[in-house]
């Protein structure tokens, strides 16, 4: 996997390439179809296949104060467009100079003259240029005029989903405490990945060890218990329990991820992990003391062992 940033002075490897283009936020099942079909056109036109994505996500350069609604880390998006088909990830930046581009320029100055691009397949609804102005059909008929072989990916649905799968339905399912439903429109659990800090400890005085990781610019799913796997960077996924929230009884104010591992007791500081939730047990509540949260915590460790066949 080559991973480039910017789209000038790009070396003659990194041009040529056929890319599905857009924001690709979580990388999910009709986004793995754009993916595809740019592998299928790649393959077709003997060039390498790509994927072009904006970084920051638009919303963030326009709603800087925007609530977290990000789906994953940009490393994470690199690793899922690879597993899609993607040999190669182009990360355009996104700002309000690129975004005030008319179609034409956009066309002609990043995608052609700047990436170098053979070809580009998108989504039907995708927009660009200046004020949302360039649809599908312009950007294949902008590079036609260029040499660009644009196609128009097909929508795709699922039995959860009749219609088009978007990125704010997986983000509507976690805020729903559902995460079954999110996975099956990523194609995959969603996993909140990040280096595990310390915490107060409360944890281990209470005998469920956590790791902590901040939530930083994820989606917010919605608080409460979950049944988890964790993967701790080898490659196997290990079962466990893990609250998402602010933790009330103990009057925490700052939500996290707080992870307790089955059968685990390694020291765990430092190291990044990712968490993919795979149900939901409880909302998060605040329990009269810690003896009765300790009683809870045992309780939500055997289901989710049991919903885990660990």
């Amino acid at each position: 996997m080559q991973i480039f940033h910017g789209y000038t002075g790009l070396p003659g490897a990194a041009r040529g390439a056929v890319a599905a283009l857009g924001n690709f936020d979580g990388v999910h099942l009709g986004h793995q179809a754009v993916m595809a079909q740019a592998a299928d056109l790649a393959r077709t036109l003997d060039a390498p296949a790509a994927a072009a994505v904006f970084t920051p996500h638009p919303r963030r350069v326009f709603q800087p104060d925007s609530e977290p609604f990000a789906l994953m880390t940009d490393a994470q998006r690199v690793r899922a467009l690879g597993e899609a088909g993607a040999a190669l990830v182009h990360h355009i930046p996104f700002d309000r100079a690129l975004a005030a581009m008319t179609p034409e320029r956009f066309v002609a100055e990043v995608l052609d003259d700047g990436l170098g691009l053979t070809g580009v397949v998108t989504g039907a609804d995708f927009c660009f240029g200046k004020d949302r102005s360039g649809n599908a059909q312009a950007l294949q008929d902008l590079g036609a005029a260029r040499g660009l072989t644009v196609a128009i990916a097909r929508p795709v649905s699922t039995q959860e989903q009749a219609g088009k799968i978007s990125s704010s339905d997986v983000r509507q399912a976690l805020r729903a405490g559902d995460p079954e439903r999110a996975a099956a429109l990523l194609g995959r659990p969603f996993a909140i990945e990040g280096v595990v800090s310390q915490g107060d400890q409360r944890g281990r005085t209470l005998g469920f060890p956590t790791a902590n990781v901040a939530l930083g610019e994820y989606v917010r799913p919605a608080f409460g218990v979950y049944a988890v796997r964790v993967d701790l960077g080898a490659g196997e996924a290990i079962p466990g329990v893990a609250n998402i929230g602010r933790r009330p009884t103990v009057d925490g104010t700052q939500a996290r991820l707080e992870a307790h591992l089955f059968d685990v007791s390694a020291d765990l500081y430092g190291r990044r992990i990712s968490c993919a939730l795979v149900a939901f047990l409880r909302p998060e509540q605040r329990f009269d003391g810690l003896d009765a949260l300790k009683a809870q915590i045992a309780e939500d460790c055997e289901t989710a062992r049991r919903l885990l066949g660990a």
